[in-house]
């Protein structure tokens, strides 16, 4: 009788993006192997419990060796936020915070608030290991370079920010420029006004704010006459269409493209 196999539950990772790697390099360095190998154990088997990432402090309790837990703690050196800020827009990269609330980890913001070495990071274990860190406190910084991988925001709360007030602070740094840009030149003659039409304020999905552009406009076309006849009847045939259906799809079709030729 043939044995039936176990299911293997999924192997965890950490480290996976850029952002997640930089953070749990600089804990692990100068880590030895001994402690690299049992945190990754620690942290593959759920060891870590009670995680929490307040701004600028990561807390956590590890099981380990003995019957309570171990509590470990670590604080990152914080950035400001201002400064970040700033330096984004010094260097025309303030569209990186955009990229950032569409869940992407764009490299000239991480270069500002990703750590970059071992100082960068300290911390604490109630554990009597005197090593610089032990594993537990790998583990938690495992667990954490999970989180980043994640969620990136995550590294954002760690190095005592978040995104929602550094879009304030872009938002409010821009209006204050415009404004000082209007008064530079009081002699000058006024330009005219920018169509209210031509630059919307959107409401984001973290509730800020944000100046857009108008959406681009397109040529008014009929689509269907620029389809390939054979190739829209082969492709809905494919997606499930029956061939007396065909008429009443290509109908619904030709509908859908005039609503969208026509919105305005």
């Amino acid at each position: 009788m043939a044995q039936r196999k176990r299911s293997r539950s999924p192997v965890r990772g950490y480290g996976i993006t850029s952002w997640g790697r930089a953070f749990a390099a600089v804990v692990e360095a100068g880590a030895d192997h001994r402690h690299l190998t049992g945190a990754r154990r620690y942290f593959r088997d759920h060891h870590v419990d009670g995680l929490a990432i307040a701004p600028g402090q990561v807390t956590a309790a590890v099981r380990g060796s003995q019957l309570e837990p171990f509590e470990v703690a670590l604080v990152p050196r914080t950035v400001d936020a201002q400064t970040v800020v700033d330096l984004l827009r010094r260097t025309g990269d303030v569209d990186a915070l955009l990229a950032l609330a569409r869940g992407e980890q764009p490299a000239a913001l991480g270069a500002l608030i990703a750590p970059t070495e071992s100082a960068d990071v300290a911390s604490s274990c109630t554990c009597p290991d005197e090593a610089p860190r032990c594993i537990h406190v790998l583990a938690v910084a495992f667990e954490v370079s999970a989180q980043i991988d994640k969620q990136p925001v995550t590294l954002l709360r760690v190095m005592g920010t978040d995104l929602p007030d550094l879009l304030a602070l872009a938002q409010d740094r821009e209006s204050t420029d415009q404004s000082a840009a209007g008064e530079a030149s009081p002699g000058a003659p006024a330009t005219p006004a920018e169509p209210a039409s031509s630059v919307e304020l959107a409401e984001s999905f973290y509730g800020d704010r944000v100046r857009i552009p108008r959406p681009p406009t397109f040529p008014r076309v009929d689509a269907l006459s620029e389809l390939d006849a054979a190739a829209l009847r082969s492709a809905l045939r494919a997606s499930g269409v029956g061939a007396t259906a065909m008429g009443e799809a290509v109908d619904d079709l030709a509908e859908l493209y005039a609503v969208l030729r026509d919105h305005r």
